[in-house]
């Protein structure tokens, strides 16, 4: 019997404010929860899915060596979102609370731009241009 699972790749997004960041995201780039965890102290831990890509995120545990881009002084790691109309997903993280990095244009055969989000991460949105485009 073979075995149909595929091997996948997520991360995990340390923030501070867990619970916020679940709204965040959810408002931003229309997240679906498909787990989560709140701990009696407020922590969360929550796995999500942007029409069909997941990530995961949890409150920072500096315990467990996992820290925020807050208290890093940033992040070493950019999330690319690739969507259909990058123009106004990117409009709708910056109406959630995203700061503007650089706006939408066509640059190196892609419509991308870069924002960061109010926990620290960077996001590139965008797609890849056609031929020609």
């Amino acid at each position: 019997m073979s075995d149909t699972r595929k091997t996948t790749i997520a991360p995990m997004l340390s923030v501070r404010g867990g619970a916020r960041a679940v709204d965040f995201y959810k408002a931003a780039f229309g997240a679906t929860e498909l787990f989560r965890i709140d701990a009696e102290d407020g922590a969360v831990v929550a796995q999500l899915s942007v029409d069909g890509a997941e990530f995961w995120l949890a409150d920072e545990s500096p315990e467990h060596f996992n820290f925020s881009p807050e208290s890093l002084g940033g992040g070493t790691v950019r999330m690319i979102l690739t969507v259909e109309d990058p123009d106004a997903a990117f409009d709708r993280a910056v109406a959630a609370g995203a700061r503007i990095l650089w706006p939408v244009a066509n640059q190196h055969g892609w419509r991308l731009g870069r924002i960061v989000d109010p926990f620290g991460h960077h996001w590139e949105i965008g797609k890849p241009l056609r031929e020609g485009s």
